[in-house]
């Protein structure tokens, strides 16, 4: 009876132990542990904002923050070849982190205090503006005040409309707006030509690729009223990543590189190159 029992605490700890194992052969617990052990990440990125991040008929990906991603990417030691693109659109950057359907988010992806609790954020990389897009031959809109009573386009996910209707601006002032609901950027675009809103208001960057893209027909009004801190997203509590990002982005503005990136997307917008340095880091919480 004894033996019996005895080889079946045997039995069991061989079990115990053969689990054990197996969560220790789990995986990277970090991103930047796969990128050493692997080679590979999968990053997230928008498809549909020209300019930033944006699907070429062809399946391959083009943009401001797609080449940034691929810089650091590299930093970390993952090749392009080793990159696999998704699609993060605004309003599933934080459940795709979550679920760790992806390793790095660089999808226009400003670091907010709301959005601090669920994602590690490494950056900021740039600072980017909120301004207006507007047709060609409006002239009511010049400023933040003039929106008042405007159609504005909401899109899901997005904090831009916050900004205006809640009064998250430098001057933390509320102006009254009706608000139109868009699944996505470029949906906002085409309800914009086809007069079913009056404006398009998110960041300058984004802005300008959509300007640069339907030429003399939408402009951009170029009156600012946020800072807007695109950081890179990292699944909370990647603290590891986070800093060996930071140190990239470092890299980035000492060797020159994101004032190269910056000119091949936005060279003849009108959008200018205004930083003399890497922005200071959020910290890695």
């Amino acid at each position: 009876m004894r033996s019996r029992r005895f080889g079946a605490l045997l039995l069991s700890a061989a079990a115990l132990a053969g689990s054990l194992a197996a969560c220790g052969n789990s995986g990277p617990t970090t991103a930047l542990q796969k990128a050493k052990d692997d080679k590979k990440l999968t990053i997230g990125v928008k498809y549909d904002q020209p300019g930033m991040g944006l699907k070429k008929p062809d399946g391959t990906v083009e943009g401001f923050d797609v080449d940034v991603a691929t810089y650091l990417a590299g930093k970390l030691g993952v090749p392009p070849e080793g990159i696999t693109w998704k699609e993060a659109r605004s309003a599933n950057r934080e459940t795709f982190l979550q679920q760790g359907q992806v390793d790095l988010i660089v999808a226009t992806y400003s670091i907010t205090e709301a959005r601090k609790p669920k994602v590690t954020f490494a950056g900021p990389f740039y600072i980017a503006h909120q301004d207006t897009l507007v047709r060609a031959d409006d002239t009511s809109i010049t400023s933040l005040d003039t929106l008042k009573g405007k159609r504005i386009c909401q899109v899901s996910g997005s904090n831009s409309w916050k900004n205006i209707a809640e009064g998250t601006n430098k001057d933390n002032k509320k102006v009254d707006v009706q608000l139109v609901p868009a699944g996505a950027y470029d949906e906002c675009i085409t309800k914009l030509k086809g007069n079913a809103i009056d404006a398009v208001t998110t960041d300058d960057m984004i802005l300008a690729g959509y300007a640069k893209r339907e030429g003399s027909s939408l402009k951009v009004t170029g009156a600012p009223f946020t800072d807007e801190k695109y950081g890179v997203g990292l699944k909370k509590g990647d603290k590891e990543t986070c800093e060996a990002v930071n140190k990239a982005i470092t890299e980035m503005y000492s060797d020159g590189t994101i004032q190269k990136l910056f000119d091949k997307h936005f060279s003849g917008t009108g959008l200018k190159f205004t930083a003399t340095g890497a922005p200071p880091a959020e910290g890695c919480a």
